[in-house]
C-alpha cells in the first residue's frame, strides 16, 4: 500500500551558480525537479509511502532521476523510459530567492516527460494509494495528458482522494482556449486543489482568500479542500464544511524560492493523512516550505 502516488512531470532543474539573469550568470548545477516529484519526495522524507508513474529519457538524466527517487525511498516501479532526451528547466533567481523558468521540453522540443502514455499507466498501482497528486504542467500535451486523466478516473472510481496543483506555465501552452477547458477538467475532480496567488487571480479572478473560497466550492462539487498558497505571507486552507485556518509564514533567510509550493503541498497531505487538526496542518506545511527555502533546488532542504 502506498500512501500518496504522484504523476505528470519529472525533469532535471539547471539551477544558476548564483542570482542573476541568464545572460549573467557563469554556470548551473543539476538538481532534482518536477513538481509531483518533488512532492513525492517530500511526503517520503515526512515519513509516509510515496509511488511515482512517470517518464524519463534513456540518458544519464534519466538514470540521476531515478536514482533520486530511490535514494528518497520512492518507489520507481512504474517509471518507464523512452527514447527521447530527459525534460530540462533552466531556473532564473532573483536576488529575493524568487524564480522563473525556462523549459527545454514540449512544444519547444519533443522530451521524454511528455511521452508517458495511457497505456504506462496501471490501474492497480494507483487504487492502492490514499492520495493522487499531479500538476498542471502534465497537462499541457498528449500523450501525457491522456495518461494523467486516466489515473485521475480511476482515482475517483475507487474513492482515492485527488490533489490537483495547477502549476501554471504559460509558455508550455499554445492555445489559452485550451488551458482553460483542460484545467477545468481536472479542477472538477479534484479533492484538494492547491493555488498561488497567480493562478487564482488567473483562473478565479480574484486572490482574496474567502472570495476565492467561496467561488471554488461553491462551483466544483467534488472539491473538500481549497489551498491558498501566499508565499511570505503564509497560506489559508478552506474545507468545504466552513472551516477555515490562516497560517503565517515562518521568518527565514530565503536562498531559493523553487519548489516550496511542493514542499507545502507535500507537507498538507501527510497532515492530512494522519488526521490533524486543520490549523496545525497549515503551520506544518508552512514549516516545511520555509526550510525548503533556506536551500538550493527543489528537494535539498526537505526535512527528513
Amino acid at each position: 500500500m502506498l500512501d500518496v502516488v504522484c504523476i505528470g512531470e519529472i525533469l532535471v532543474d539547471m539551477i544558476p551558480s548564483k542570482p542573476g539573469s541568464y545572460v549573467e550568470v557563469p554556470s548551473f548545477f543539476k538538481n532534482f525537479g518536477g513538481a509531483p516529484f518533488n512532492v513525492a519526495i517530500g511526503v517520503s522524507r515526512l515519513g509516509k509511502k510515496a509511488g511515482a508513474i512517470a517518464a524519463v529519457g534513456s540518458d544519464p538524466f534519466g538514470e540521476f532521476l531515478i536514482h533520486t527517487l530511490k535514494e528518497n525511498s520512492v518507489d520507481t516501479s512504474q517509471i518507464v523510459v523512452k527514447e527521447a532526451r530527459t525534460t530540462l528547466a533552466f531556473v532564473q533567481l532573483e536576488p529575493s530567492g524568487e524564480r522563473s523558468f525556462f523549459f527545454y521540453r514540449k512544444p519547444c522540443g519533443l522530451t521524454a516527460d511528455t511521452l508517458l502514455s495511457h497505456e504506462d499507466v496501471d490501474p492497480k498501482y494507483v487504487v492502492q494509494a490514499k492520495i493522487l497528486h499531479t500538476s498542471g504542467v502534465a497537462l499541457t500535451s498528449e500523450p501525457e495528458r491522456s495518461a494523467v486523466f486516466k489515473a485521475i478516473e480511476v482515482a475517483k472510481k475507487h474513492g482515492v482522494m485527488f490533489a490537483f496543483d495547477p502549476n501554471l506555465r504559460l509558455d508550455l501552452w499554445r492555445e489559452e482556449k485550451k488551458i482553460h477547458e483542460t484545467y477545468e477538467r481536472a479542477f472538477k475532480a479534484a479533492d484538494i486543489i492547491f493555488l498561488a496567488r497567480e493562478e487564482a487571480e488567473y483562473f478565479f479572478g480574484t486572490a482574496e482568500p474567502r472570495g476565492l473560497a467561496d467561488q471554488v466550492i461553491k462551483k466544483y462539487s467534488e472539491v473538500k479542500y481549497v489551498a491558498l498558497k501566499l508565499g511570505a505571507k503564509g497560506a489559508y486552507v478552506r474545507v468545504r464544511d466552513g472551516e477555515e485556518a490562516y497560517g503565517p509564514a515562518f521568518k527565514v533567510k530565503v536562498v531559493d524560492t523553487t519548489g516550496a509550493g511542493d514542499a507545502w503541498a507535500a507537507a498538507f497531505e501527510v497532515a492530512l493523512l494522519e488526521g490533524a487538526p486543520l490549523k496545525k496542518a497549515v503551520r506544518f506545511a508552512n514549516a516545511v516550505a520555509a526550510l525548503k527555502c533556506t536551500g538550493y533546488g527543489a528537494i535539498s532542504n526537505l526535512p527528513n
